[in-house]
């Protein structure tokens, strides 16, 4: 089954998928913020293109275990989603995604100037390897 990770910002939402098995992670795309309707408009129908079986929303959370201000922007537009497919949507913490994007950046050796472009995508990548991660069957 194939998953869809979003990674929602104020201005840009990051959109990973994984592989058909829902065991990798990769960068799909980024969106540029518009409205909640339409955002949501646009990822259901990038679920429903790639036969999506399961949405994971980032949602980034305090450390008393409450979603953020930005947590809480992430839930209302889990519910835009939700009020326009049937796809089962969870949430996932994703505290320090963007953080560990640009570590990963570093890593691959891109350079300085590169680094400073949008993040949002891999970030969601992040946020996805980690739910996959956390739910794989262990032997």
């Amino acid at each position: 089954m194939r998953i869809l990770a979003i990674d929602p910002g104020e201005k840009n939402i990051g959109i990973a998928i994984s592989d058909p098995s829902g065991t990798i992670a990769s960068p799909l795309t980024i969106l540029r913020h518009t409205a909640r309707a339409n955002d949501a408009a646009a990822i259901v129908r990038l679920a429903q293109e790639h036969y999506i079986g399961l949405i994971v929303m980032g949602q980034s959370i305090d450390e008393d275990g409450q979603p953020t201000i930005e947590g809480r922007r992430a839930a209302r537009l889990a519910g835009a989603i939700r009020a326009q497919t049937q796809i089962p949507l969870v949430f996932w913490d994703e505290s320090h995604s963007t953080q560990a994007a640009q570590q990963t950046r570093r890593i691959m050796g891109v350079s300085r100037q590169k680094r400073s472009g949008h993040l949002d995508d891999l970030a969601a990548a992040i946020i996805l390897q980690s739910y996959l991660t956390a739910h794989t069957p262990k032997d």
